[in-house]
């Protein structure tokens, strides 16, 4: 034996086990003893798909309205589910700053505010290109709930009438990061 290793190897075992989708590729060295010595080795998209079941990782919220008291309620009320890390911005001039440096995953913004409205921000991340696949849910009092419903678009971005439903709010957030497609 050298180094704890029978010298006469006979041949490397290579195993594959299957089990719940996930490949185990294990090889080990097989000698006149009972197998010396492990090697585990996983494919990284197997380890990546393992740890998303595993550690559902926190979606990030852009919330854009000219009114604090909105936004914090709303930072609160999302944070609160466990599912999403929310940042606040309370000026629509330094909303497309924010989404460049936060990088988003949904923005909820409101479409009337004082210095300019929401489809001028929605604009300028919609043709942004590394923004412009970011969903954008449109909060406002202009339209109504029936509408809203009725899954009214505005500007081609998802709606939703003021006061918000937090529960709807919630499915149009998940639905709108399904339609990007898995691994978002």
């Amino acid at each position: 034996m050298r180094d704890g290793i029978n010298s006469e190897v006979s041949g490397v075992i290579q195993v594959i086990k299957e089990a719940d989708g996930f490949s185990v590729n294990a090889s080990y060295i097989v000698g006149q003893d009972p197998p010396s010595s492990h090697v585990y080795w996983f494919d990284q998209s197997e380890i990546d798909a393992i740890t998303r079941s595993l550690v559902k990782e926190k979606r990030r919220i852009l919330v854009v309205d000219d009114d604090p008291d909105s936004t914090h309620l709303l930072k609160i009320l999302l944070e609160k589910t466990g599912n999403y890390v929310v940042l606040e911005e309370n000026d629509p001039d330094e909303a497309h700053q924010s989404a460049r440096n936060f990088r988003p995953d949904a923005i909820l913004l409101d479409i009337m505010m004082p210095k300019t409205d929401g489809g001028e921000v929605a604009a300028q991340i919609d043709t942004d290109p590394e923004l412009r696949s970011t969903p954008i849910i449109f909060l406002t009092a202009l339209i109504t709930e029936p509408e809203t419903k009725a899954g009214l678009r505005i500007e081609g971005h998802r709606s939703l009438a003021k006061p918000i439903n937090i529960p709807e709010l919630i499915d149009q957030i998940e639905e709108s990061l399904r339609a990007l497609g898995p691994g978002t």
